[in-house]
């Protein structure tokens, strides 16, 4: 009796996550999600076309595999490189639209891990790619072209089992994760004494001092910050909130805008502080799983529609 006792106790908090993750949510969230991630994607890759190509022409002694790419045992050919990053792009392209959504969208999603992989495998690891490309994966296993596809008389689907809000869910997840471990990883590598504002200084006087000497461009308040550091604490403080804090977004509703908007003004004082760009998130387009992103991206269709709408009452 006993163990049926703890068995049923264990049962019932596992049932409300459950509930929780498997919670019914409309199919044109999740096409919004798809669009506007799909969207970013499509255009990041074509921003990134001349990069991906001119780092196939650097000596094959540069060549340092990360990730997917440590299959290979030496680089690719150029035209094979080029070639897999314009597929991606027009596989993006049907991503986005949902067009053959079962076959484009897992296509889509390795060659947009494989393209950026490859991209960091030349001396510098691109760490503002990966939410991205997470967030692509997570949608290439979901149901997310039920709704809002460019195709034309197609039949309705029925809802999956499973439903539509565990995909959201998921990829709120990865968001949150994605800050988690980033304030994790600072009090592994400097402790509470992150706290003080010290390291901070540090980091914004080095990276700043580097752009200098390279001719880059000093963020524009980087001399303030590094010359008045008082404040700093202050900023430490909050960026540990923002990222350790980041599980309480998964709560939904008031709490996930407050930390969607903090979290961007993170990246906005990282730009300020340092003039380094994550433009994912700066888009905002990185949590928009935290919120009713149908609302924000339905509205150009709904605008289209009423538009319609006037023009025949006009007639």
């Amino acid at each position: 009796m006993g163990e049926l006792r703890c068995a049923a106790e264990l049962a019932q908090p596992m049932s409300r996550v459950a509930r929780w993750w498997f919670a019914p949510a409309p199919p044109e969230r999740l096409a919004a999600l798809r669009i506007a991630i799909g969207g970013f994607a499509v255009l990041w890759m074509i921003a990134r076309l001349p990069e991906v190509v001119s780092v196939a022409r650097l000596p094959a002694a540069v060549f340092a595999p990360v990730g997917v790419i440590r299959v290979l045992g030496a680089p690719l050919p150029m035209i094979a490189v080029a070639a897999i990053a314009v597929a991606t792009v027009g596989l993006l392209v049907a991503f986005t639209a949902g067009l053959g959504y079962r076959v484009t969208a897992p296509l889509a999603a390795i060659g947009l891990l494989w393209t950026l992989a490859y991209r960091s495998s030349w001396g510098m690891v691109f760490h503002t790619d990966n939410l991205l490309v997470l967030h692509v994966i997570a949608l290439a296993l979901a149901p997310a072209a039920d709704a809002w596809t460019i195709r034309r008389g197609a039949p309705a689907r029925a809802a999956p089992a499973a439903g539509y809000g565990w995909a959201i869910k998921l990829l709120a997840a990865i968001t949150c994760a994605a800050y988690l471990l980033a304030g994790i990883a600072k009090l592994r590598l400097a402790g509470l004494s992150w706290l003080d504002g010290g390291q901070l200084r540090n980091q914004i006087a080095v990276d700043n001092l580097r752009k200098a000497l390279l001719g880059g461009t000093v963020a524009p308040l980087a001399r303030f910050l590094v010359s008045h550091p008082d404040g700093l604490a202050v900023c430490s403080l909050l960026t540990m909130g923002i990222e350790l804090g980041a599980p309480l977004a998964l709560l939904g509703g008031r709490f996930a805008r407050i930390w969607a908007w903090g979290a961007w003004g993170f990246h906005a004082g990282v730009v300020l502080a340092m003039n380094v760009w994550f433009p994912y998130p700066l888009a905002g387009v990185a949590f928009l799983p935290l919120i009713e992103a149908e609302h924000l991206v339905g509205w150009p269709a709904r605008w289209w529609r009423s538009r319609g709408m006037r023009a025949a009452r006009a007639r």
